[in-house]
């Protein structure tokens, strides 16, 4: 595994995470990987992340390093807390005279966020933010032990991040990895400047990889990949306002790599099985799904700004129910075959 121990036992079935972004929703990943850490069975051998994704990911691997599963549940806890509590004292609105004093109201349908969502399709960071102020990046660098993660990362890591001039992917491996490589892969263009690493400038990686799948299938032993969605890949009906139209739009643009890599994968899969590539000469994969497209569905889209503690508790507890589920009803799968139909869903 290049040099990386790994979180898998004998007792484990190894696997590898794939985690989408998605703004304040990737607290629903974090209540996945809070069951599946408790739960014990399954060790993780790689994680490649998005945007949201990909901050969960390396507090997972910091948390995995400092004090094994019951470190990285705590890390989890402790990051989303923080992200709570810094959405308290700052908002990247402040600057816009008429929002002062606004407050939140329940845990989605809130004026706040649905101004915020209005406002930022009409000033650009660059506007509203001009010193580039950014919480996010303080929490991960109180949470996170990036130079331990650079010499010791107990996991494989893969964080997506799109290059703005060429429009092409890059992959920040755990070697690589610093609080700008996670901000980079995080790099909303309507709400962050561009992120700058030796030269180049990034958004986030939804664009390009949300998340990658290719980096669990070149350097992963397990063939074995669970994908934590938070885009729901199916909505049903017809959206027919701006905000909803854009929204669906959005969720498109980000499912449409994940989407075209897991056609490719099919595609092997289907040529491996009849017998047209050897199995020693291709990889044949096992592809897993965790998602809950009604919950996700039923959010509006200023919700992916809401960082209040009871939603991303909502969120936490839907995440934790649809793993349980999931393990009751897959964990035998795990190392024979796929649970999810990839020509069905995908095709």
């Amino acid at each position: 595994m290049d040099g990386h121990t790994g979180t898998d036992n004998r007792e484990q079935k190894p696997v590898a995470l794939a985690l989408q972004g998605g703004g304040m929703h990737g607290a629903f990943t974090w209540g996945v990987l809070d069951r599946l850490l408790e739960d014990g069975r399954l060790g993780i051998e790689g994680v490649s992340a998005t945007s949201a994704g990909a901050m969960n990911a390396v507090v997972l691997a910091c948390g995995l390093l400092q004090g094994g599963p019951d470190g990285a549940r705590q890390a989890l806890h402790d990051f989303w807390l923080s992200i709570a509590q810094s959405a308290e004292r700052y908002n990247p609105l402040r600057w816009v005279p008429w929002l002062k004093g606004a407050h939140t109201l329940g845990l989605d349908h809130s004026p706040m966020h649905a101004m915020a969502d209005i406002v930022l399709r009409i000033l650009s960071p660059y506007q509203f933010n001009p010193n580039n102020m950014n919480p996010l990046r303080d929490v991960l660098e109180k949470q996170v032990d990036f130079e331990a993660l650079r010499e010791h990362c107990p996991i494989l890591l893969y964080l997506c991040a799109t290059n703005i001039e060429t429009g092409r992917i890059r992959i920040f491996s755990a070697e690589e990895m610093c609080a700008e490589a996670v901000m980079a892969s995080a790099c909303v263009p309507t709400l962050f400047q561009a992120v700058t690493i030796d030269g180049q400038h990034y958004w986030d990686g939804g664009y390009v990889g949300n998340p990658a799948i290719f980096p669990l299938i070149y350097h992963c032993n397990t063939q074995d990949v669970v994908i934590v969605h938070i885009n729901p890949i199916v909505r049903h009906g017809v959206p027919t306002s701006a905000a909803d139209i854009l929204n669906r739009v959005s969720e498109l643009s980000f499912n449409s790599s994940l989407m075209r890599e897991m056609r490719a994968i099919a595609f092997v899969t289907s040529l491996i099985q009849q017998g047209k590539i050897g199995r020693g000469e291709m990889k044949e994969m096992m592809i897993h799904s965790i998602r809950s497209d009604e919950t996700m569905a039923a959010l509006g889209v200023s919700s992916k700004y809401n960082a209040d503690w009871a939603f991303l508790s909502f969120l936490r507890d839907k995440g934790r129910a649809e793993a349980e589920a999931w393990l009751k009803g897959n964990y035998d799968n795990i190392g024979q075959r796929s649970s999810i139909d990839i020509k069905g869903e995908f095709l």
